[in-house]
């Protein structure tokens, strides 16, 4: 083993030789280790720990993970100048394990770097999957497996059950994505014998874990921690799914169909050459993955969030339920058309997603050396926007611990990314290319699960008790399963 370690010791010291810029006025931040930089301050919640080194340090510190500088900012001030003021120098994203094996060497919209092909991609899937004219196709499949949702939560009523709440939502969303994209809904063991979602947790689990691969990337051959390894056997598991499900489509194509799925849309792009740039399978299955597990986890997660605070407030749960009573009456389901009358539920989707932001991380890379603020950023360095943490600034939010969805009351802060205190889509070149998509399936499931149902916790829990503690990932969850016990509330 000798020269194992001898190997390993040569790697960390041609590492560490490529790893300082030259000391320039550099944000400040704590004292690096030899080799490892702050590596050893990475916890369990990543955005956690960078907002308590923003409290020690300042609203934009400077830290070595391994070989690779990064920049933390947790501001408003400083994301708007991160992005909008240097927008298209920080408009890349870093090139790690994650994009390389489980991004299709980076051909997805989410890890691929900018530039032309970015572009072209991120205008194609903004016109032809996510316009407001496709999404509107799928209203009728919405409002059906809305419908299957609410009548197996009455089921359990009768039997007065308690229902695995984040189980729920994470499965009519789940069918009303995979319904929208590939056409059909699937069993749990279609796409691996682990399980759908199963597959979807570890993906965006692995994809959020400090990875030495990327650190030292000298050392990424030896996959140390065995996360590459696994990657590249997820990669399989989703590659071979796609390929059924395109060559499912291509021989079915000459049938009628009502709606054309996302897999319908982008095989006709690609067979017509009208998108005039590479695109080929692996980039149809690119963008596939994108909405399969972009689409299924942040919109559950909201909604999930949503309902836990909503049940930990009582009197604006009552609130949103009476608005419900006015707008859509005892007698029926939220519907579609009832969404935009519901002010106050878009009230309690804003707060929710101030505290609890999908990805409490935006993550970009500079294209070259930049100054913000008074301080110098490297080429290349990690630039970590900590979106958490600015939703939690006493300087921007009063009593911002609290969950008060009335602080949006006459107010002209939006979804849009314009105001830099709340920017749960990001702002910007990279904001998020599904926020349409995405708000209308937390609006329409959180409004279904408060209009037709009364919630309480198990076990005499009190609301205060429920425990609300993250699962951090690329998409932030609840650490355990909420779990209430439902009471049909409509007339019929």
């Amino acid at each position: 083993m000798a020269w194992f370690w001898a190997a390993l010791s040569l790697i960390l010291f041609l590492s560490l030789l490529q790893q300082l810029p030259k000391k320039r006025n550099l944000p400040p931040g704590p004292i690096a280790l030899p080799i490892i930089g702050h590596l050893h301050l990475l916890g369990k919640n990543l955005h956690h720990e960078f907002h308590r080194l923003a409290r020690k340090h300042g609203p934009i510190i400077f830290l070595h993970l391994g070989t690779v500088p990064a920049v933390v900012v947790s501001s408003a001030a400083g994301a708007e100048l991160v992005l909008k003021t240097h927008d298209l120098v920080f408009s890349g994203r870093p090139h790690h394990q994650a994009s390389k094996h489980l991004g299709y060497d980076r051909r997805n919209i989410l890890f691929a770097p900018y530039g032309a092909y970015w572009r072209n991609m991120r205008k194609l899937c903004s016109l032809k999957l996510l316009n407001s004219q496709k999404v509107n196709e799928f209203r009728p499949i919405r409002k059906a497996e809305l419908g299957e949702m609410v009548g197996s939560l009455r089921r359990a009523v009768e039997k007065r059950e308690i229902v695995d709440v984040s189980a729920a939502v994470a499965g009519v969303i789940g069918d009303m994505i995979c319904l929208m994209v590939f056409g059909r809904k699937f069993v749990d063991r279609d796409l691996d014998e682990k399980g759908f979602k199963s597959v979807i947790d570890e993906t965006m689990n692995l994809a959020a874990l400090p990875n030495l691969g990327d650190f030292f990337p000298l050392m990424a051959a030896l996959d140390l921690q065995g996360l590459n390894r696994r990657m590249k056997e997820l990669s399989v598991i989703f590659d071979g799914f796609l390929e059924r499900i395109i060559d499912d489509h291509l021989q079915k194509k000459q049938e009628t169909k009502q709606n054309q799925d996302f897999v319908d849309t982008m095989l006709a792009v690609m067979e017509s050459g009208e998108a005039e740039f590479e695109f080929d399978r692996r980039h149809v299955k690119a963008v596939l993955l994108d909405m399969l597990i972009g689409g299924m986890d942040t919109s559950a997660s909201t909604v999930e969030w949503a309902i836990s605070e909503l049940i930990r407030h009582p009197k604006v749960m009552k609130k949103l339920q009476k608005e419900l009573e006015q707008v859509v009456g005892m007698d029926q389901m939220v519907d579609e058309s009832h969404l935009h009358k519901l002010n106050y539920l878009d009230l309690v989707v804003k707060e929710t997603l101030r505290l609890h932001p999908p990805g409490p991380l935006l993550i970009h890379v500079p294209s070259e050396d930049c100054k913000v603020n008074q301080f110098h950023v490297p080429k290349g360095s990690w630039i970590f926007v900590n979106v958490w943490s600015i939703g939690r600034d006493p300087n921007m939010w009063q009593d911002p611990q609290e969950f008060v969805p009335e602080r949006f009351v006459g107010g002209d802060v939006d979804f849009l990314g314009q105001h830099f205190q709340y920017i749960p889509f990001g702002s910007g070149r990279r904001s998020c290319p599904g926020m349409q998509l995405g708000l209308i399936l937390v609006r329409l499931v959180l409004a279904q699960l408060v209009h037709c149902f009364d919630w309480e916790l198990p076990h005499a829990m009190l609301p205060a008790d429920l425990d609300m503690a993250e699962h951090f990932g690329v998409v932030t969850t609840r650490d355990k399963h909420l779990m209430a016990i439902p009471t049909y509330r409509l007339h019929k």
